[in-house]
């Protein structure tokens, strides 16, 4: 016997006598073909999250044999074990309410099988937060491999990229501007490769968090889906997590406060998806570190906008690996970063910084520090008698005209109530009104779907209108863009605020106060309250009901109560 446990020798089935239970694994290992020489290697698992339902996923047989490739090339045993997968648009109601079960899932067989560390394989929307959360929670040597982003399609000569091309000519569908035959031609020409998103979307912001936090290998964040240079990383990253061997260098030192301030300064910086609030607030509550919504707002004061990407600009991430990727950004923003922060490779950003030779820079993409795009952060978040616990608001999608403005509030009660009445041509609307949409967050029975980007009514949309305020418990696509409060906190099925708003009380918003606040008096707010029906009944059994009782709200990451360490915050 070996005295320190290695490979197979890990977490060994208790049968009362640790020699009879080895000897009984590798007897059931050797029937799966296994040499004696291979079962003596240490291991890496690897988390494999393939799905005939996960389209970004559709290359993962590929990547996994390279991912193998480089784990053997470099002295250990490789071993794939599957997951949950999510594929963003094939799950009911949402896939953020499968994510804590995925983070679940891989926390627990990541700590319950024979492994000295694992590759995560990820990329779709909640796949690449859910398996940091486990693998935060699981406390051993982990290293991240993203999926990367899809190739854009062409249509008429124009670009066309999942998915915030798709919401760009969808709303033209529905304002009458093209018929029924192009919409579906572009249908075929969204998403035409394996890959996530081909905008800066949810998947590629996370991407790019994952690199900024140092648990991928650096520089390959943004690398296309099927480029070649993708499955070298894959090799590349099995060989590195054979050398995390026996590290202390786990990911719950990894993610600390400095490196999450890193990957918010990152996220403002990228003009990130929305949902990477709640998802960096999830993992980070992983390890003990608090992420505040003040916090935010203080960062974003002082980080600029430098990529021009889809939704808030006009490139495609195929456009931002070949400007200099994540490598670029980092340089840009080198000043405002925790250098000493340990990534996954052992060495520190700074001697990252070191270590790499700077290359050419399409500045039509990354733009400089000293001509950004815009001169503070892509997100805010905003406060107010609507959101006591805060809301967000990606201003950098955003039309600035209606950053400072008051309307009437159009109240849709449920996403049935939307759906029913949102198109309906006695609907009274006004371009300039506000959309309310309350019961859409994590404690509605649709957990929090990705329904805040409520569509322009179409008698409005005809007539050319393509922004309004909207404001919701919800969250919204990264893909999408467009004057939209997201994320209110607390929500409405909670009780929250939000729910009390009704037909025809003004609403004002003001971006450059950081405010949302509801201009009715308090007295009248406590009457509506006293009224409200309660909330309907908890789920009765399943994985459902265990949501129902233990989520929690946005501003900590709708994540699971009995999943946060007991610890406190950790610097």
């Amino acid at each position: 016997m070996s005295e320190r446990e290695v490979g197979f020798q890990h977490g060994l089935t208790n049968y009362g006598d640790r020699d009879f239970s080895l000897y009984l694994r590798r007897s059931f290992a050797q029937s799966m073909g296994y040499s004696q020489e291979m079962l003596a290697k240490p291991v890496i698992g690897i988390a494999y999250t393939g799905s005939g339902f996960n389209n970004c996923h559709r290359h993962f047989p590929e990547l996994l044999d390279a991912v193998k490739r480089g784990v053997l090339a470099a002295g250990a045993l490789p071993v794939e074990f599957p997951t949950i997968s999510l594929g963003e648009v094939f799950l009911s109601p949402t896939s953020l309410k499968y994510r804590n079960l995925m983070s679940m899932d891989t926390e627990e067989m990541v700590r319950a099988q024979p492994m000295d560390a694992v590759v995560l394989m990820g990329g779709c929307d909640k796949t690449v937060p859910a398996q940091l959360m486990g693998a935060v929670s699981a406390g051993r040597p982990a290293i991240m491999l993203i999926a990367g982003p899809m190739m854009t399609g062409r249509h008429r000569g124009e670009k066309l990229g999942a998915c915030t091309d798709c919401r760009r000519f969808w709303a033209r569908y529905r304002a009458g501007d093209i018929d029924k035959t192009e919409i579906s031609t572009v249908e075929g020409r969204l998403a035409t490769t394996a890959g996530t998103c081909a905008v800066m979307g949810t998947a590629s912001t996370m991407a790019c968090i994952a690199e900024a936090l140092g648990l991928i290998l650096p520089g390959t964040a943004a690398i296309p889906a099927v480029h070649a240079d993708r499955l070298r990383a894959a090799e590349a990253t099995g060989a590195a997590a054979v050398r995390l061997i026996g590290s202390k260098l786990t990911p719950e030192r990894i993610v600390n406060a400095k490196s999450v301030e890193n990957a918010l300064r990152v996220l403002l910086a990228l003009g990130g998806s929305t949902n990477a609030v709640i998802h960096l607030t999830a993992i980070a509550g992983r390890a003990g570190v608090n992420v505040s919504l003040e916090q935010l707002n203080k960062l974003s004061s002082t980080t600029p906008v430098l990529v021009n990407l889809k939704p808030v600009g006009n490139g495609y991430m195929e456009d931002f690996f070949a400007a200099g990727g994540m490598g670029s950004l980092l340089r840009e923003l080198k000043d405002l970063l925790h250098l000493d922060c340990m990534t996954v490779t052992g060495e520190t950003l700074g001697e990252r910084f070191s270590a790499e030779i700077e290359t050419y820079v399409d500045r039509n993409i990354i733009a400089a520090r000293k001509e950004p795009l815009e001169p503070q952060g892509g997100l805010v978040a905003l406060f107010g008698n609507i959101a006591p616990k805060g809301a967000i608001l990606k201003r950098s999608a955003a039309d600035a005209k209606l950053f400072e403005h008051e309307g009437k509030a159009v109240v849709f009660s449920s996403l049935a109530d939307l759906a029913k009445r949102i198109d309906d041509p006695a609907l009274e609307v006004e371009a300039h009104d506000i959309l309310v949409l309350q019961n859409a967050g994590p404690n509605a029975p649709e957990a929090m779907p990705e329904a805040g980007y409520l569509p322009i009514p179409k008698k409005l949309a005809a007539k050319g209108v393509k922004d309004m305020i909207r404001v919701s418990d919800a969250r919204m696509s990264g893909t999408a863009f467009g004057t939209i409060v997201l994320h209110v906190t607390p929500d409405a099925a909670s009780g929250g605020p939000l729910g009390l708003v009704r037909n025809g009380d003004r609403i004002k918003l003001s971006v450059k106060e950081h405010r949302i606040d509801l201009l009715v008096d308090d007295a009248e707010l406590k009457r509506r309250a006293a009224v409200v029906k309660p909330a309907a009944e908890k789920p009765e059994r399943g994985y459902a009901r265990l949501y129902a009782q233990e989520i929690l709200g946005a501003d900590q990451g709708c994540d699971f109560a009995f999943l946060k360490p007991r610890s406190s915050s950790r610097g």
